[in-house]
């Protein structure tokens, strides 16, 4: 017999048919809420009306930078402050362990540090006892991401394998592999650790869809009912993942990273069985689907 086709996952023509249900929302940032550049249509809308209803609002972000710099881009483009309660970061994460040093992993880091990542993601290593030093003479790579669309892993290679053959572990601060910017795919450092893995180095990852800054955002959110809770994002493997890991209900965008995979039409619903086949693909399954973050 033909394998059966794999069961269709929930439409949601919009987050008012389900806002009920739930206290709280864990949202992503890039691919939900903004192209990098501008908001999406419906999104600063979408956070008003959860706001309007006593929600409480978790914006959670893989970006390599600290909270309150991407606050204050938020803002920048439209996304307040008085939109939602709290902002985490997987960069907030990497600098906390970098400053605090309790856990015993961070605690047996030395004090040079080789960043490989643009000049804006500069910021992380400020207030950090820490100095900047070639690979060749670095106690360890903080990979925050790639100098833009021209770049490539292989623009890297050196770094990876050069700290891979030292033995000195590499911090990825986004494991994205990549994002979308204004319709422009770009590469994360996700990209980076994956290769400098592949060489054999180790690699320590802070972000979605690990634990830890979902812990952060419970804590924050104080719902103790975990069931109340639902996260929104467009990565199935990460946003959807991390949900699914920590037991949580999960909406998946499918207007953001896999819209080419899915063929999705903006605005539009996606194809039910693409959807089902990529999430069969990733081993992941959201709790429903909607085209965008929209009311």
């Amino acid at each position: 017999m033909p394998d059966a086709d794999p069961p269709a996952v929930p439409t949601l023509a919009g987050l008012s048919e389900v806002a009920d249900r739930y206290d709280g929302f864990i949202v992503d940032l890039w691919g939900v809420l903004h192209d990098g550049i501008t908001p999406y249509p419906g999104a600063v809308d979408c956070l008003g009306q959860l706001k309007r209803r006593g929600k409480r609002i978790a914006l959670l972000s893989n970006a390599p930078r600290r909270a309150e710099a991407v606050a204050e881009r938020c803002a920048e483009i439209g996304i307040a402050p008085d939109l939602y309660d709290h902002l985490v970061t997987s960069g907030e994460e990497v600098w906390r362990h970098l400053k605090e040093r309790t856990d015993p992993w961070y605690a047996r880091l030395g004090r040079r540090v080789c960043h490989l990542g643009p000049a804006r993601d500069r910021g992380l290593l400020d207030g950090l006892d820490l100095e900047e030093t070639p690979v060749g003479a670095a106690d360890f790579i903080l990979a925050t991401g790639l100098d833009g669309p021209a770049e490539g892993v292989a623009d890297y290679e050196p770094a990876l394998e050069g700290g891979a053959a030292r033995r000195i572990p590499l911090i990825c601060a986004n494991p994205d592999l990549e994002v979308v910017r204004g319709g422009v795919r770009e590469l994360c450092a996700g990209a980076l650790a994956a290769r400098f893995a592949e060489l054999g180095g180790e690699v320590r990852y802070h972000g979605k869809p690990y634990p830890s800054v979902y812990e952060t955002c419970f804590e924050r959110l104080g719902l103790a009912d975990k069931g109340r809770i639902l996260a929104v994002g467009d990565s199935l493997r990460t946003d959807i993942a991390g949900a699914n890991g920590v037991g949580i209900d999960s909406v998946l965008v499918t207007g953001g990273i896999h819209a080419e995979e899915l063929a999705a039409v903006p605005g539009a619903a996606a194809d039910p069985l693409r959807l089902a086949e990529a999430c069969a693909r990733a081993k992941q399954r959201p709790t429903a689907s909607m085209p965008a973050f929209t009311w």
